[in-house]
């Protein structure tokens, strides 16, 4: 049962996803792991820290945006660590072609909180709740 829920930041996040360096990798594992079974706390990861490891790991790892995206996918369906805004973060990771990740993580987040997206990005006005922004919108 989750007694309560706690936030990581993209360090974190960065060092689950690529075990470097290797101390603090098994640090953050044995720490979350332990929070996770012996306490009952639910570890959070928010679409900011999200989209930051994604670049992070590509910038400073060198991972591929496809080697990102799965990795990320793995480690927040893992058990360890879920997404703050649930399912709609899986499926962003999950989706391919049309609009980026961050258009998707942005879209997500103004969803959560009831609000339409609007965009003068074509591709990304192709999500739910977003719209073009146009003249007489």
């Amino acid at each position: 049962m989750i007694q309560r829920s706690i936030g990581i930041d993209t360090s974190v996040l960065a060092r689950l996803l690529t075990g470097l360096p290797p101390e603090q990798y098994e640090l953050c594992d044995r720490e979350l792991t332990r929070l996770v079974e012996e306490e009952g706390v639910a570890v959070l990861a928010s679409n900011q820290v999200i989209g930051e490891t994604f670049v992070t790991v590509q910038h400073h790892y060198g991972l591929t945006r496809p080697q990102a995206k799965a990795g990320l996918l793995r480690i927040l369906t893992s058990g360890l660590v879920a997404p703050l805004n649930g399912q709609g973060v899986l499926e962003a990771l999950s989706a391919t072609g049309g609009p980026g990740l961050f258009d998707r993580l942005i879209t997500d987040d103004y969803s959560h909180a009831r609000l339409e997206t609007l965009t003068l990005d074509r591709q990304m006005a192709s999500l739910p709740t977003t719209r073009l922004l146009e003249d007489g919108s």
